[in-house]
């Protein structure tokens, strides 16, 4: 393995367990607005969407080498192995509390876990006999909270249920529709697969602008107002990443395909000389974002690996994308990385190195 990989390997494991992890001057500000201001204050949620993709990236990696006969491959898996035990005893130690949608992207890597243990019949590294059912109650936690969450008329998840309104954003395409897909498959309940694959319809039907058909952040179906900017990178990368992950297996393959191969035609004419994705794709002036580009690059490798998209284009377009990537790598982290959304038109012009570079950067065969 080249030394380029390890390092991101070994950030990646490090900060899956200290991200977001909080110090404790915020852990004094929160206890006086809860306990002393008498404030509603969110829980910590131990396995939120960055820390997921970190985890999902690690699994891949893990994949790839866990029969290699190389050393130096062998201890990273080891290394991979401990830092997702420890991520889920750390979640599973409080109850497994399932605090929003996002903490499904999580789930995707646990119910992988699980799922590899349970066709091997033998220890994994991360399960054995006596902690099986531990992964199994949590994953059907997860899986319970999904098929509870409240729907608008059209089946869609509003991201944040509470808000009451109605909001739905792409970002959950990426983040939930993965694991009720592989939910449904892997337990045979195609109500799963069929929720993850209503979604991603209805984002289609509803969130994509007419002009460029490029994907909104957002829209609310009812007043049929679209939300965001269009083509933000990282959405589209959202949007890719629910697709791809909802077509392994027919039942989603046969309603996808055709909007997938269409939606990268449009995406891949938006790639600058560089190789980038700027952090709104028509900005082609302004900063790029190597979230953006690794979540549309692990996309176009997805689709030459399953022949979904076949041509010298795609492949130029993934080689030119790839190299842009290397060239942001320093010292076992992704730069030049888009910081935090914060809401529909809210993209700080923050940039700096982030998980949600570096997790998607480990899925791809750099």
């Amino acid at each position: 393995m080249d030394t380029m990989k390890m390092e991101l390997i070994g950030t990646a494991c490090e900060e899956l367990l200290t991200y977001g992890r909080w110090d404790f001057r915020t852990k004094i500000k929160r206890f006086i607005k809860k306990n002393v201001l008498g404030h509603q204050i969110a829980a910590n949620d131990l396995i939120f969407w960055p820390t997921g993709l970190l985890a999902a990236g690690l699994w891949h990696c893990r994949k790839k080498m866990l029969n290699s006969e190389k050393e130096d491959e062998r201890m990273m898996v080891d290394r991979i192995e401990a830092a997702l035990s420890a991520y889920f005893a750390r979640w599973e130690k409080k109850k497994c509390p399932v605090s929003y949608l996002d903490d499904l992207l999580s789930g995707e890597v646990f119910l992988a876990i699980l799922e590899e243990y349970q066709n091997d019949h033998k220890a994994n590294g991360m399960i054995r006999g006596k902690n099986v059912f531990k992964y199994k109650k949590a994953v059907d936690k997860l899986a319970e909270y999904a098929f509870s969450y409240p729907t608008d008329a059209t089946g869609s998840f509003p991201y944040r249920a509470s808000q009451q309104n109605g909001h739905v954003y792409v970002d959950t395409i990426g983040i939930s529709c993965p694991f009720l897909y592989e939910y449904g498959r892997v337990y045979g309940k195609d109500e799963g697969m069929e929720l993850a694959v209503v979604q991603i319809a209805n984002f289609l039907a509803y969130g994509i602008d007419t002009t460029t058909e490029l994907p909104y952040h957002g829209y609310e179906v009812e007043s049929g107002m679209k939300y965001g900017i269009i083509g933000w990178g990282r959405a589209v990368g959202w949007l890719l990443r629910g697709m791809t992950k909802c077509m392994t297996a027919v039942y989603g393959l046969d309603r996808l395909q055709e909007s997938f191969c269409r939606l990268i035609d449009v995406v891949i004419a938006w790639q600058r000389k560089d190789g980038y994705f700027s952090w709104q794709l028509q900005a082609m002036e302004g900063p790029a974002d190597t979230s953006a580009t690794a979540m549309i690059c692990l996309a176009l490798q997805e689709g030459i690996r399953t022949r979904m998209l076949q041509g010298e284009a795609y492949q130029i377009v993934l080689d030119k994308g790839l190299h842009a990537l290397r060239k942001s790598v320093k010292n076992g982290r992704v730069y030049d990385c888009l910081g935090e959304c914060e809401g529909f038109a809210q993209y700080p012009q923050n940039y700096g190195a982030y998980p949600w570079a570096l997790g998607v950067m480990l899925m791809l065969e750099i």
